[in-house]
This record gives C-alpha cells, structure tokens and sequence, in this order.
C-alpha cells in the first residue's frame, strides 16, 4: 500500500509537467511561425521596441522665434529712442548730434545708432 499513494503523485507530477512542457512547446511553435513566416508585420513593433531603448534626446536650443521677438523689441526700442532724439529741441543747437543724426538718417549702421544715442538728449 506504500507504492500506491506514491504512484498516485508522480503520476500527478508527470502530467503536471507534460502539460507545462506542452503549452511551453505550442509558445515556442507559434512564435516561430509567426517570426518566419510574417515578419513584416513584427516590424513596427521591433522598431517600436528600439526607441524604447534609446536614450532620451538632449533638450533642444531656445526657441527662435523668442530670440527673432527679443531682437525686434530691441530695434522697436532704438527706433523710439531715435526718433526722440531727431524731435527733441535741445538737439538742434548739438552740432556733433546734428551730424550724427544726418549720418544715420542717411546710412544708417550700429555705429551711428550707437553715437545718436550717446550724444543726443
């Protein structure tokens, strides 16, 4: 009577594995299958699976357009600052202001700008 309820579990044992075994070898099968025979519906996933791995991209430069909008409030800011100074009365008896303010209206650069701002009120 010893042998029997020790039969009993590896016979128990034996068909618990062979079931294990057998889903474990239809896994195998299907995924063969499928990577043989239609690989090209598992590409998008392969690549999808690759940008996983990748490392995040560095963090990109300011935005340009908030660097275009900083410089033309700087040149908005210049051209008030010039105006006031081609209307600004006191700026007619300045000779050095005066030629400075014909210089730039006639080719205007950043030097002329500059000197239309430091000798002009």
């Amino acid at each position: 009577m010893t042998d029997r309820p020790l039969s009993l579990l590896k016979l128990c044992i034996a068909i618990a594995l062979g079931v294990w075994l057998g889903f474990i070898a239809i896994v195998l099968t299907t995924w063969l299958a499928s990577r043989y025979l239609f690989p090209q519906s598992l590409a998008p996933v392969a690549q999808a699976v690759q940008q996983l791995g990748k490392p995040a991209a560095a963090p990109e430069p300011p935005n340009r357009m908030f660097e275009q909008y900083q410089q033309n409030l700087q040149r908005q800011e210049q051209q008030q600052t010039l105006e006031q100074a081609r209307s600004n009365p006191r700026n007619l008896s300045n000779p050095k202001c005066q030629f400075w303010l014909q210089q730039d209206q006639n080719a205007p650069t950043e030097k002329t700008r500059a000197n239309v701002l430091q000798l002009c009120d």
